[in-house]
């Protein structure tokens, strides 16, 4: 299965790295259009019997409370005791160029001991942005991730029922404070800033338009001069160029988890003239004592003999493997198939050669 696994790698990411040109739209961002991060402290009320303990959330009451105050209900601290509620911060993102009345999915996560959000309504809550002002408000059912089941000596957990989302659940109250069309000049931010993909853009863009429109100022900057395109307004240059394809050019790199055993390798990565071999010792230690009793009627005592069978083993079949100059990713993966390693193995051979200076390619382990 091993085996498998690894020839379908090294099949599939040459074909994946050969997929050709790849939207403008999908390789930079577009200076000015990008979204904003929400947050606000609120109550989830309706649960059933699953919602902060007062006695250890306080600041749970103390906002009930005040809610209850704005409603025109007196409330006496020392009675109101209710199980079903919850204090939740709830989290969203302003998309670019929101309107007022559009809406909004939300995140509720309990910030109490509450034990499960499902089935709660979440009351009226003021999202506010970094600048401190609101933008939202959110307000409705949630729909808990995960559930609780429990008796009097065991509970089952799923998923994560103290958190949970409301589809379009924030209606946008004020909108961010941006003229776009007032720009005159735009720039686009690679996500993966790389000199040669940036000149490849700037040549696409000024040939798309006839005109040295765009210059390349970095590695991950290429500066448009919105008037040169002759386009009416700056949405319409953005909607015009980010339609264009582009061959991004790639780091060759090697990414590992070490927690699952995965290993992702570009098609570019290269590795020098090296051999590896590969094995697994085993040292087998065991005791297994005798007890020697006396002859009958005798004044001797039951003595304990030790005996110890210690052994050194070594598993045979990885031998030595030589991997040739410049060898290519699925030679790479056929050579260490060779040896039978498995995926784990197999990272401890590559960060190996990565420390023999043999793997050409950025290393990065999770």
């Amino acid at each position: 299965m091993i085996r498998i696994l690894l020839f379908c790698i090294a099949v599939l990411l040459p074909v994946t790295s050969q997929a050709g040109s790849i939207r403008l739209k999908d390789l930079v961002d577009f200076d000015g259009v990008r979204g904003n991060d929400l947050v606000g402290y609120g109550l989830v009320v309706g649960l059933n019997g699953t919602g902060d303990g007062l006695r250890n959330t306080p600041f749970t009451e103390e906002i009930m409370s005040n809610v209850l105050e704005r409603l025109g209900v007196n409330v006496d601290g020392e009675q109101f005791r209710p199980k079903n509620v919850a204090a939740v911060l709830v989290t969203a993102a302003l998309p670019p160029f929101a309107r007022v009345g559009s809406q909004i999915d939300v995140t509720v996560s309990a910030i109490g001991d509450s034990k499960s959000l499902l089935g709660g309504t979440l009351i009226m809550t003021a999202l506010n942005a970094a600048d401190g002002q609101i933008y939202a408000v959110a307000q409705g059912t949630v729909l808990a991730g995960g559930t609780v089941a429990e008796g009097d000596a065991a509970s089952v957990t799923r998923g994560v029922p103290t958190s949970g989302v409301i589809p379009s659940g924030a209606r946008v109250e004020r909108e961010v404070a941006f003229d776009l069309g007032s720009l005159t000049s735009l720039r686009l931010a690679l996500r993966e800033p790389d000199f040669t993909t940036a000149g490849r853009i700037e040549r696409a863009v000024n040939s798309e338009f006839n005109a040295p429109v765009a210059v390349m100022r970095d590695s991950g900057t290429i500066e448009l001069d919105v008037p040169a395109t002759r386009s009416v307004s700056v949405a319409h240059a953005i909607g015009r160029i980010e339609n264009i394809l582009v061959e991004p050019e790639r780091k060759a790199r090697v990414v590992v988890d070490q927690r699952s055993g995965t290993i992702v390798m570009g098609d570019d990565v290269r590795i020098s003239r090296v051999a590896v071999s590969q094995g697994n010792l085993t040292l087998r230690v065991e005791e297994a004592p005798i007890v020697v009793q006396p002859n009958p009627f005798s004044d001797g005592q039951t003595v304990a003999v030790p005996r110890t069978n210690a052994q050194i083993e070594e598993d045979e079949g990885t031998g030595l493997a030589e991997l040739p100059e410049s060898t290519s990713l699925s030679e790479v993966v056929a050579g260490l198939n060779a040896l039978g390693v498995s995926p784990r193995d197999m990272i401890d051979i590559l960060k190996t050669i990565k420390a023999a200076g043999a793997l050409h390619a950025e290393f990065i382990v999770h």
